[in-house]
């Protein structure tokens, strides 16, 4: 429902300044988590009135598409979504406005519907990415529906779909010690050897400072999705070896793993993803990127008898049914325990 706002602004840029100027007047009160939600809010509430300028001219304040998709993400940033996701699902709702070219609530279950099918069959997508569009655009909608700018979400009767599930591969007992055995300089070693006795992410590896390290009781805090903090262990092995990785730095970079070569900046994500995918190419063992070694770890940890729940805040994922899709239980031993307590 719109109502009328007897103001002294009627253009987008006078209520931007509106806005800058009550959130400047704020700073200094309250947080920087506070400020985005104050900016959010007030775009929000701003977004459903419209306004009159001084001299009585009615001026309609459409709520744009871009507009709402801005309030959406903004939400999103306070509920605590990485810059990653927020990304993914700007990028993925923009490509939606830019194909099907009207105000959101006159979008249709057949539109999105359609929109899907012509989308898979154009970029030849798997079930898998066309149910993460799904399900991004469930999001967007829902949020409309619950802030009221949409009676009722578009998405609703549009059905998960169905992907299948994968036998995803670990990497073998032999296959992780010939890549251990093969590292050319200790630093990929001691990468190696903390992905496999932790079961961090990527991300969480290359955000590590030296100091975020406990040598003493062998773990370390990580920030996970959502910045979310929980803590890590390493085994010995991988203990030795990154003692021995820091020994032989020269660098006063506070980064626990750096480049190669000078200025030996922090290492990215696409640096450890490289260089061990060259390692398992050289040694000839398939498909070697880090999150296998997560995934390994948590086969391995359900494998030898740890609750899965132990396994389940190790890695730190929210839903139980996460962990359960990362780890495979060893075909052998389902057979021994067929023998054992049914045969």
């Amino acid at each position: 429902m719109y109502f009328i706002l007897f103001v002294q602004f009627n253009t987008e840029d006078m209520k931007e300044t509106f806005i800058t100027q009550i959130t400047e007047a704020m700073s200094g009160t309250l947080t920087v988590d506070q400020m985005t939600q104050l900016s959010s809010v007030l775009l929000q509430t701003l977004s459903s009135y419209t306004l009159i300028d001084e001299g009585g001219k009615v001026q309609e304040d459409i709520v744009t598409n871009t507009r709402l998709l801005e309030i959406f993400l903004s939400a999103k940033l306070v509920e605590g979504c990485s810059s990653k996701t927020i990304k993914y699902y700007e990028t993925t709702i923009r490509q939606l406005f830019k194909y099907m070219p009207r105000a959101v609530k006159d979008y249709t279950t057949d539109d999105l519907r359609a929109y899907l099918a012509v989308f898979q069959k154009k970029h030849k997508s798997s079930k898998v990415t066309i149910d993460n569009i799904r399900r991004i655009f469930s999001s967007f909608f829902s949020w409309l529906e619950d802030e009221d700018f949409i009676l009722k979400s578009p998405v609703r009767r549009i059905h998960k779909v169905k992907t299948g599930e994968q036998v995803k591969e670990t990497i073998s007992d032999e296959n992780m010690e010939i890549l251990r055995d093969n590292c050319k300089n200790i630093r990929d070693l001691a990468i190696i050897d903390l992905l496999s006795s932790t079961g961090m992410r990527v991300g969480e590896l290359v955000k590590l400072n030296r100091a975020d390290v406990n040598f003493n009781e062998r773990e370390c805090i990580v920030f996970g999705k959502g910045n979310k903090e929980r803590v890590v262990y390493f085994n010995a092995r991988a203990k030795i070896h990154l003692q021995q990785y820091l020994k032989g730095r020269k660098d006063k970079n506070p980064a626990l793993f750096v480049t190669l070569d000078k200025p030996h900046e922090r290492l990215q994500i696409s640096g450890v993803e490289v260089r061990l995918r060259q390692l398992g190419r050289n040694l000839k063992v398939p498909r070697i990127h880090p999150h296998k070694f997560r995934r390994t770890l948590a086969t391995m940890a359900i494998d030898k008898g740890m609750p899965v729940e132990q396994v389940q805040k190790l890695l730190g994922h929210v839903k139980i049914d996460t962990t359960m899709r990362y780890a495979m239980v060893n075909q052998t031993n389902v057979k021994l325990s067929h023998r054992k307590f049914i045969a």
